[in-house]
């Protein structure tokens, strides 16, 4: 499963691995600035996880994770997990640039595998194999 905008926070990303038993998780909770500045205040926001049955651990490698996208190689495939920031972000455009730029080098390392791209943001979705 390939899951975004999961709002949890650091305290709480256990939270996976305790209702998902089947499955080992990879993630991290976009957050820990928020927390560690204080009180939560408004909606919570973003995050990306990506959960793979435990079957398939030994053929699993953790590649990247950030709390903006996570790369994880099963096999001879690479998923890549991504959560884009939605219109009104500051500085959007620059972060939307960045994390392309990051994903197309993992992809450029990882040329023996088949990429699975899970693209979404607060306003559309999109999932692209190439």
């Amino acid at each position: 499963m390939l899951l975004q905008e999961h709002w949890l926070t650091p305290a709480n990303m256990s939270t996976f691995d305790s209702h998902f038993v089947n499955c080992f998780s990879f993630g991290k909770s976009a957050m820990i600035d928020s927390v560690s500045s204080g009180m939560l205040r408004g909606r919570p926001y973003g995050g990306v996880i990506t959960l793979i049955r435990n079957d398939l651990r030994k053929y699993v490698e953790t590649v990247y994770c950030d709390d903006r996208y996570v790369v994880v190689r099963v096999a001879n495939y690479l998923l890549i997990n991504v959560y884009l920031p939605c219109i009104g972000t500051p500085g959007r455009l620059l972060i939307c640039e960045d994390i392309i730029m990051n994903i197309s080098l993992w992809c450029e390392r990882y040329t023996d595998c088949k990429v699975v791209v899970d693209l979404a943001n607060s306003s559309d979705a999109t999932l692209l194999t190439v």
